[in-house]
């Protein structure tokens, strides 16, 4: 069987791993990157971040599983854990979460706030009704070094990559036969995964299909502090403003919520007003020593939105079955890459997922508008 695989990034590579360890020497793998060096990557330009801290059961799995490859990589991994905060009106999510993630033996406790601060001192506790901390598990690590890992175990097991752009998936009826690349190459094949990130509407458009995932930047500092701190969590404040330790100083980030402006497609300019603008203000109030806060650096990377539910769209599309979709991770890219590219191998090799059901994840909820819903969105 002969597969093209359209990017290769963490999720992508993931795939072509898990196709050449379920398929052997009865597939071919064509691993099809048009910036091998990834410097526009999400896989690179992230916070590189996994936890266990989901409401949905099968995001917590995918996890869990993309755990187990974050540490057989050894790629820095970082154990500190996630703290969300919950303000009153977000305590009972919280409550709702923990019971969800606790029969998926996650190793998760709340705190409430005397406890809080009681273990971390120099957070503020105002406005928190309830923390979530994850014990074990969570944490950070090198997302590029993680990509390329995936890509090289793909490659060893026998994955071709081929350097080139998609610019045209060739049609007939209701089948992909080929893809032509900026050079004119054609790669013909049986089945073809779109895994393009931030660019993978456009793919699917070459397909005669709308894919609704969306390029939206995220703007990420490098923060100094002249007050030590131990190593942090990485704690989402009831802002929506997140922070972390990184080496001597801090990273931070905010995401926009539902009724905030998040434009797509913009440039990968980063957006250095927001830091006094969001950041500043909110991270100030958490933690009293970040007052003296200083920006040393920044950087932008895209997150690959599906607004309908920020979860992913994984599997074929039903009018178009040999083309399948590993898209729209909305910030979970990185850690359920294992996952999903296990289960696009299951469903290519097998006809149907085998060790975890993605099934929530299909295309044609897309077509229906019925969110598959995720409380615990970053």
């Amino acid at each position: 069987m002969r597969i093209c695989i359209v990017g290769a990034g963490a999720v992508g590579s993931a795939a072509a791993l898990f196709l050449m360890r379920l398929g052997g020497c009865d597939v071919q793998v064509q691993l099809v990157e048009r910036d091998p060096s990834y410097a526009r990557a999400s896989s690179a330009l992230s916070a590189s971040s996994i936890r266990q801290q989901f409401s949905n059961a099968v995001n917590i799995e995918m996890s869990q599983f993309g755990l187990q490859w974050v540490k057989a990589f050894e790629v820095g991994f970082v154990e500190s854990g996630y703290l969300f905060l919950a303000s009153e009106a977000g305590a009972e999510v919280l409550r709702d979460n923990h019971r969800v993630q606790r029969a998926l033996q996650a190793p998760v406790m709340l705190l409430d706030p005397a406890a809080l601060a009681d273990r971390l001192p120099w957070l503020s506790t105002d406005g928190v009704a309830l923390a979530s901390l994850g014990l074990r598990g969570e944490g950070w690590f090198d997302g590029y070094a993680f990509t390329q890992a995936l890509k090289r175990e793909a490659l060893k097991l026998g994955a071709v990559q081929v350097r080139g752009e998609v610019k045209a998936l060739q049609r007939e009826g209701g089948r992909i036969t080929a893809a032509t690349l900026a050079d004119g190459e054609r790669i013909e094949a049986d089945v073809f995964v779109n895994a393009a990130g931030p660019w993978a509407r456009e793919v699917a458009a070459m397909a005669g299909i709308a894919l609704p995932v969306f390029a939206r930047r995220r703007t990420v500092f490098k923060l100094g502090c002249p007050t030590a701190l131990r190593q942090t969590p990485l704690v989402i404040d009831t802002s929506g403003v997140w922070f972390r330790s990184e080496g001597d100083g801090f990273l931070a980030g905010w995401s926009p919520g539902a009724h905030d402006a998040d434009p797509d497609d913009l440039p990968l300019d980063r957006d250095i007003g927001l830091f006094e603008e969001r950041l500043w203000p909110a991270l100030a109030a958490r933690v009293p020593a970040f007052e003296a806060l200083r920006v040393q650096s920044a950087w932008a990377g895209y997150y690959e939105v599906h607004p309908l539910d920020h979860n992913a769209i994984i599997g074929p599309h039903p009018d178009v079955p040999n083309l399948l979709f590993a898209n729209g991770f909305s910030g979970h890219g990185l850690q359920h890459a294992p996952a999903a590219g296990r289960g696009i191998a299951e469903h290519i090799l097998e006809g149907g997922y085998r060790t975890l059901d993605l099934s929530a994840f299909a295309f044609e909820r897309v077509l229906r508008q019925q969110p598959f819903g995720e409380r615990a969105v970053i």
